[in-house]
């Protein structure tokens, strides 16, 4: 009897061990968000987008952008810059591409003298990020 028991015990903990292994090796780590507070957040960036103000445009980008790099980070997604972030987790999003053309967008509004975004683009951006924190958990 007593035997059986320790070997139990040592095969639960094997198990155990092995999951965290299998956890580390994938990078799938659980994190849980506030996302109460990343939802108003997300709120405040879609209704800042306003179709009959392009000034409006730019700045929806480049604050859904950083609220998915804020996300990142908090995860302790390992990188220098948001990019490297993104390299290590587009395999935990729905649509990679449409992430990443996003964060373009994003530093060509940044880098690019007298880059112009329209609606259509910033709305696409959007929705791409908003996936993309969906994705994660935030919201």
């Amino acid at each position: 009897m007593l035997p059986s028991v320790i070997f139990l015990v040592i095969a639960i903990v094997a198990v155990g061990i092995l999951a965290l292994i299998a956890m580390t090796l994938t990078g799938k780590h659980s994190y849980t968000f506030d996302i109460e507070e990343y939802q108003t957040r997300w709120l405040k960036i879609e209704n800042g987008l306003q179709k009959d103000d392009p000034r409006t445009y730019n700045m929806s980008v480049i604050n859904a952008d950083k609220l998915l790099d804020r996300a990142l980070n908090e995860m302790g997604t390992p990188g220098k810059t948001m990019a490297d972030r993104l390299k290590r987790v587009t395999n935990r999003f729905e649509k990679p591409n449409a992430v990443w053309s996003a964060h373009k967008l994003r530093n060509q509004i940044a880098h690019e003298d007298d880059f112009e975004v329209d609606f259509n683009q910033a709305n696409r951006a959007l929705a791409a990020i908003r996936q993309a924190l969906k994705d994660l958990g935030a919201i």
